[in-house]
């Protein structure tokens, strides 16, 4: 694979490799701080570009009418991404940070094997439905609905797990008929251009249908919003950049999918192994170094056991430490940069003022490179402090006590986000009523996983609009037309 043998990558733009107009940027390794190569550094030029010909491409080519070349193609992707799959393991490690561990998992195996899942939708998906007759004033009718691609997709990224959301929106763009046009974040563009590679070398995809676009410019992704080319935007990133992709898409009315921030909870009922929940939500927070938006970051217990849990807790974090990303038995890694380094460490001195207390972490690890910070949990605070309000993006847990079900409940639902959550209780049942109560997208109860290429993704509140995976996910990218004729 060139982009990681020759240390360097391009602009995927009408079927062909560009350099970019606006010359190159490093990509660097966040464990060592040290480059790994460069990437193309587009230009509000290239992407105009890259928007013409997605536009061309579903405008002017029969690929939103032919499935079965949407099939094979999203096949082709598949098992090409497969054979390469040790490839792109070793740079997503290298680039993103991400523990070994995950790779196997979200970080990589688990949305190339999704791929699968979008294509056989769209081989069996019921593309239209008879209504049958009816009169509607008296004619009598036949009518049809016929669902459609939307048309061309801007997609903006992340780079917290980019091989999951990048191919979690190709995926059902791409089954559905779509042509996209892919902004990553700039900190990750080669897991991005790795697989627009693979794509461009090993199916046959046509030119313009699928154009990635990488660049160092935040900003440069407000151009697919605004842009009357672009017919849906599928965006997932902060609460905050979220309302500005709503904001320069609302003059033309333009379709938004948004996945946003959380502030899940994991709420530990008073019949629980209090010991195992404690633990489980120290290693949740713990993986990636905290940098999911689903993972729970909050630590609901019962107030009669809240010391217990505090001590638990704690020594499970201490536990697990931070690591090489390289390392098999990894689980905290480090942060993706600098930038995201000093936000953490912003929250935690915001913590400190607050009155919190760090009952263990609180502060850079002590490694002589790389942007790690400690494992940590802060008690002594409410659920009115803004570090148990706001997303912090790190390995920083805060701990709250309650006063039985309705009160965890309450203290749950009190977060303008409605992401995900956790429910951890001895009587199934129970545990059961009270994830039932949670205003969240997802709800884990004692364990369970919700993750999955079948499994609809998405929130509440300000956690976002629609949802992501799954059929509803697919849906997302489709229109609805209705067809009458006489009967």
């Amino acid at each position: 694979m060139s982009v990681w043998t020759d240390k360097t990558s391009n602009l995927l733009v009408d079927g062909e490799w560009h350099p970019g107009s606006g010359g190159r940027f490093e990509t660097a390794n966040p464990a060592t701080e040290e480059v790994l190569g460069t990437a193309a550094n587009a230009t509000a030029a290239d992407l105009d570009r890259a928007i013409a010909a997605a536009r061309r491409a579903f405008d002017e080519t029969g690929w939103s009418r032919d499935v079965d070349l949407r099939v094979r193609c999203l096949k082709q992707l598949g098992t090409a991404l497969q054979e390469h799959a040790e490839e792109l393991r070793e740079l997503t490690i290298a680039e993103v940070g991400a523990p070994r561990f995950l790779t196997h998992g979200a970080q990589l195996d688990a949305p190339v094997a999704d791929l699968a899942y979008f294509a056989d939708l769209a081989a069996g998906y019921e593309w239209t439905r008879d209504l049958g007759v009816a009169e509607p004033m008296g004619m009598p009718s036949r009518r049809w609905t016929r669902r459609e691609a939307v048309g061309v997709v801007g997609a903006i990224t992340p780079w917290n797990f980019p091989h999951q959301i990048n191919l979690a929106k190709l995926g059902p763009a791409l089954a559905a008929g779509n042509t996209v046009v892919l902004k990553p974040a700039p900190d990750t563009p080669w897991c991005a251009a790795a697989v627009a590679e693979i794509l461009l070398r090993e199916t046959d995809i046509p030119p313009g249908v699928v154009n990635v676009v990488t660049s160092d410019d935040h900003a440069l992704g407000a151009q697919l919003p605004s842009d009357e080319r672009v017919d849906l935007v599928s965006f997932t990133g902060s609460t905050a950049t979220g309302r500005a992709v709503m904001a320069a898409a609302a003059p033309g009315i333009k379709r938004t999918f948004l996945e946003l921030g959380g502030k899940s909870a994991f709420v530990v009922l008073d019949d629980a192994d209090l010991g195992a929940a404690c633990g489980l939500a120290a290693f949740t927070v713990c993986t990636h170094a905290g940098q999911g938006c689903a993972l729970t970051t909050r630590l609901l217990v019962p107030r009669e056991r809240y010391d217990e849990a505090v001590e638990a807790t704690a020594k499970a974090l201490r536990g697990i430490g931070v690591g090489d990303p390289d390392e098999p038995g990894t689980v905290c890694g480090p942060l993706i940069s600098a930038r995201q380094r000093d936000r953490v460490e912003g929250y935690l001195a915001l913590a400190r003022d607050e009155g919190g207390e760090f009952v263990t972490g609180g502060a850079r690890a002590e490694r002589d490179r790389g942007f790690f910070v400690e494992p940590t949990l802060i008690a002594g605070l409410t659920n009115d402090a803004r570090v148990a309000r706001e997303e912090i993006f790190g390995p920083v847990l805060v701990i709250l006590p309650h006063d039985g079900d309705d009160d965890a409940v309450r203290i749950a639902n009190d977060s303008p986000y409605g992401l995900s959550g956790a429910v951890h209780g001895g009587d199934l049942e129970r545990a059961r009523a009270v994830a039932a109560r949670l205003r969240t997208g997802t709800v884990g109860v004692n364990g369970g996983v919700w993750y999955g290429g079948d499994a609809p993704f998405g929130g509440y509140k300000q956690s976002g609009i629609g949802r992501e995976m799954g059929v509803a996910g697919f849906e997302e990218y489709l229109e609805t037309k209705l067809i009458a004729e006489p009967a």
